[in-house]
């Protein structure tokens, strides 16, 4: 994206998810978690919820501002093809990675991932958008949700089973990542980032691409549209998660449109602050957006390294920093665990500003 096209509400998004992605995954201790930080335990919404799907649909305003004159480039697939071969490779280092030496016995490996999903995702959309046009994309995105919910809610499984859309080996989703990944799941019943439910997280992406085409179109009403788009969104999903009910472990249809619309809403709030009225804030927010897949890749290394480095035969680094620096009597341990987070949320924003300030950017 050329510096004329910069849309500082969509840069403030991004890095403001990925600080929550921090947050989410760096709790001072996983056993007292501080609610607000909690994912649902299986339907249901909660802020850690939003933290995924908010940047997969980054990731498709993205594809329309980068891609937007690139229809008819061929040499675009490869760009594309590498940029999600790297991004796999980066998701599978962070399950392989030991600090000592990063390999572990292969069949010990998770396969799906994070930054493995944003690579898929990020390729399939791309070549749909450079060779759909919108009412095509638009086909394909209700085809897949549709679809995804006449399979997991009525498809009996191979068994027989009738299919439910609860946690068990009855559910599709389930059914699948079971067979064909066996011990190479995150949880023997489920994955959160499995097979089928990369499905319709490419659908989110996709809403993503028409709301970047809104964002750089020339029309006076893009916040009206947007703020139609995001209620739409919003109102469809809320009515369909009475029947197909709003999961992010599944990543049903309904989840799709209400973070979507979520996140449209959101966008439009920046957008009318940051780059229609021209308020200048959030900029060490913006620093991290900058440089987003590094920051958030970085995170998780240097996270699990302080849970495996020990300082002494029983106590982690992680452990040790936590109880020395952040527990308390008189403070709870869920807030100790928040605290916890929060101060490394801080470490990887001025990471970020350094970075920034030294005009380091770190593409993948």
């Amino acid at each position: 994206m050329i510096k004329k096209q910069r849309v500082q509400s969509v840069d403030f998004l991004r890095g403001l998810t990925i600080m929550l992605m921090i947050l989410v995954n760096t709790p001072g201790d996983w056993s007292h978690v501080y609610t607000l930080l909690l994912h649902a335990e299986w339907n249901g919404l909660t802020l850690a919820d939003f933290v995924f799907p908010f940047f997969l649909f980054i990731v498709g305003i993205s594809i329309s501002f980068v891609y937007k004159d690139k229809k008819g480039d061929w040499t675009i697939y490869k760009k594309i093809l590498m940029r999600s071969l790297k991004l796999v490779a980066l998701g599978l280092l962070i399950n392989v990675f030991l600090p000592y030496f990063p390999f572990i016995e292969t069949e010990a490996i998770r396969f799906p991932g994070v930054l493995q999903r944003i690579g898929i995702i990020f390729c399939v959309a791309s070549i749909l958008y450079l060779n759909c046009n919108r009412k095509q994309l638009i086909f394909i995105a209700a085809t897949i949700l549709i679809g995804y919910w006449i399979w997991l809610a009525y498809i009996p499984l191979p068994n027989g089973a009738s299919p439910i859309l609860e946690r068990g080996v009855n559910n599709w989703a389930n059914y699948l990542d079971y067979l064909l990944l066996e011990g190479h799941i995150w949880k023997p019943d489920y994955d959160p980032e499995g097979i089928l439910s990369t499905l319709p997280a490419i659908v989110t992406t996709i809403t993503g691409i028409f709301v970047g085409e809104i964002l750089m179109s020339d029309t006076k009403r893009k916040l009206v549209l947007l703020t139609v788009m995001g209620g739409g969104f919003m109102t469809i999903g809320y009515l369909w998660s009475i029947f197909f009910p709003i999961n992010k472990v599944l990543w049903s249809s309904s989840f799709v449109l209400v973070t979507s619309g979520y996140a449209t809403l959101f966008l439009v709030l920046f957008h009318y602050f940051m780059d229609h009225k021209k308020r200048d804030f959030g900029s060490l927010v913006k620093y991290v957006g900058a440089n987003a897949i590094i920051i958030y890749f970085s995170s998780m290394i240097l996270a699990k390294s302080f849970y495996l480095i020990k300082v002494n035969s029983q106590t982690s680094i992680h452990q040790f920093l936590f109880e020395t620096f952040f527990v308390y009597p008189s403070i709870d341990k869920p807030l100790s665990s928040f605290f916890y987070a929060l101060v490394v949320v801080a470490f990887y924003t001025l990471s970020a500003y350094f970075l920034y300030k030294k005009k380091i950017f770190i593409k993948v």
